[in-house]
């Protein structure tokens, strides 16, 4: 059986290529599709598989200023020839799950989330501004259509967490499995005893709100390490008071001494599923977060469920203020965080634990899409959502 997979870009390690990396692992005679690829910014499993990239790879600019193609990223992803392919997964967070698969061929989508910018959180990536509304208008309609469309051609979803399937079914109008990704739990443990500093682990972007953090640490004078790096990078130092250090991108292995050693990870935005804080509690560390999206399903609030302790501390306001009562409340109750529980609960996201229901999923029924009846008015309905 030849399998495809296909991915949006390749131009670095995260969450979402981690989880690529897992399912080369489990189809290794599998050729990839992606739109870009910087092969010096991925991991050697991935570079070892034969990799097909599209007409962007070679546009001006193209590794630097992708983004800015976004208008022609659903051309590119159809351009794919995957007319001898037997079973296409799509791990997709913009236009990867609009690709062509034969008719015959069975079409498995591991959705990270439909795309955020386009149908929930316009203002977290483009901010405010009437002439940018204006000119993305057209652009975001055209999208949206074609986002509409082509998911008929996914014949089964598969979300990362009940957060991304109620997404999914509010603009798809499809129900998603859930399968939540790989955390390697082999490689991030625990070691030394907690040092004194605070971590923030996240792309520097500003939907990730860590400027909130920012703002939260300056205000308590706690010492806080931040590593990532972004387009946002710039205003962030700017931000910071002298507390707060900039690490930049760390590869793996000081992420892990990062995550073993600092006192909690401070985890401030809306996120998906959040890799992440899932990392750091393999290492027996706890995560203190904003208390929705994804990071509910993975992270055991204060004080406990049931038998369960926990392993972190949500804040439930989007706010400095609320995060500050957060860490207070952190402060007074660190002594009641267990490393070894906060590991055990960690090792139910391992690598071997998605291979095995991912593999059970695709083996399914997911053939021939499964689209509602309801398909039409989910297109009626969702055009009216995003920028206007």
């Amino acid at each position: 059986m030849k399998i495809a997979l296909v991915h949006d870009w390749l131009n670095g390690m995260r969450g979402g290529e981690k989880v690529l990396e897992a399912l080369c692992e489990l189809y290794p005679e599998a050729e990839i599709f992606t739109l870009l690829l910087e092969e010096e910014k991925i991991s050697a499993r991935i570079r070892g598989m034969t990799i097909h990239t599209s007409f962007i790879q070679h546009l001006p600019l193209a590794r630097r200023h992708y983004r800015y193609y976004l208008p022609l990223f659903p051309r590119a992803i159809e351009s794919f020839d995957l007319s001898g392919f037997d079973l296409v997964i799509s791990t997709s967070h913009a236009v990867a799950k609009g690709c062509r698969p034969a008719p015959s061929a069975r079409s498995v989508c591991y959705c990270f989330t439909p795309m955020r910018y386009l149908w929930f959180f316009y203002q977290d990536y483009f901010g405010p501004g009437l002439g940018k509304k204006l000119l993305l208008k057209p652009i975001f309609a055209y999208l949206r259509h074609w986002d509409l469309s082509s998911s008929r051609r996914v014949g089964r979803f598969l979300a990362i967490s009940k957060t991304v399937a109620a997404r999914i079914a509010r603009v798809y109008n499809r129900e998603a499995g859930v399968i939540y990704p790989p955390v390697d739990i082999e490689y991030f443990t625990p070691g030394s005893p907690a040092g004194d500093y605070f971590l923030v682990v996240s792309a520097l972007v500003p939907y990730k709100k860590i400027a909130l953090a920012i703002d939260a640490f300056n205000h308590l004078g706690l010492p806080l390490k931040v590593a990532g790096a972004g387009p946002a990078a710039r205003n962030l130092r700017e931000r910071a008071g002298q507390g707060i250090e900039f690490l930049g991108w760390v590869d793996d292995r000081e992420l892990r001494e990062l995550y073993r050693n600092c006192r909690a990870l401070v985890f401030p935005g809306l996120e998906d599923f959040g890799i992440v804080p899932l990392e750091a509690q393999a290492c027996g560390r706890p995560v203190i977060g904003f208390g929705e999206g994804g990071l509910a399903e993975t992270t055991i609030p204060w004080p406990g469920t049931g038998e369960a302790l926990p392993t972190g501390i949500f804040f439930s306001e989007p706010t400095a203020d609320s995060l500050i009562a957060a860490l207070r409340l952190f402060i007074e109750k660190e002594g009641e965080f267990d490393p070894r529980a906060i590991r055990e609960h960690a090792t139910a996201f391992g690598q071997g634990i998605f291979k095995e229901k991912f593999r059970a999923a695709v083996d399914g029924p997911a053939g021939k899409s499964d689209e509602s009846e309801n398909f039409e008015a989910s297109v009626h309905n969702q055009n009216r959502a995003g920028p206007s």
